[in-house]
């Protein structure tokens, strides 16, 4: 795989996985509102896949070694990834209660954060303790988040 093509999966794959769950979770705990939920995955898989091709664009251009069509192959790739990644995470949503498509969507999304991990890892031996990393940082988000979410409803009940 190509550095920039590599560059845009892997960021925009990963960082749509930890960003839509996080979100998800933390709204569900929140409002536990399904309209809520749909509205903030649909609303970051635009503005957070917009705004992370533009941070990899920048920090293409900044390293100095990857010409026009690198960086921008970074950019869109990046962007695409992360708008896709996220925007699949809405179908549990619609499909059934909230209480379920969360817990599918959890499922999903360390799913695929575990399967990308492995794919990408270089450390023959070491891929297992590649992907344990990865969902440990993915799960402390995801609890963190549910429990910021219960703070903010309970702070502006």
């Amino acid at each position: 795989m190509k550095h920039s093509v590599k560059v845009g999966v892997s960021f925009g794959l990963t960082s749509a996985v930890i960003t839509t769950l996080g979100l998800m979770v933390g709204l569900d705990a929140t409002t536990g509102s399904k309209l809520a939920v749909i509205g903030g995955i649909l609303i970051i898989a635009v503005a957070d896949a917009l705004s992370d091709a533009l941070g990899i664009h920048i920090s293409e251009e900044s390293e100095n070694k990857h010409s026009k069509k690198e960086v921008w192959a970074s950019t869109i790739f990046t962007f695409l990834s992360k708008f896709f990644c996220g925007i699949s995470f809405i179908f549990p949503i619609i499909l059934f209660p909230l209480e379920i498509a969360v817990k599918i969507n959890i499922m999903y999304g360390l799913f695929l954060l575990s399967i990308f991990s492995y794919y990408i890892t270089d450390r023959k031996n070491k891929k297992i303790n590649v992907v344990l990393e990865h969902l440990c940082i993915a799960i402390f988000v995801l609890i963190f988040s549910y429990y910021f979410g219960i703070f903010i409803k309970n702070v502006f009940k």
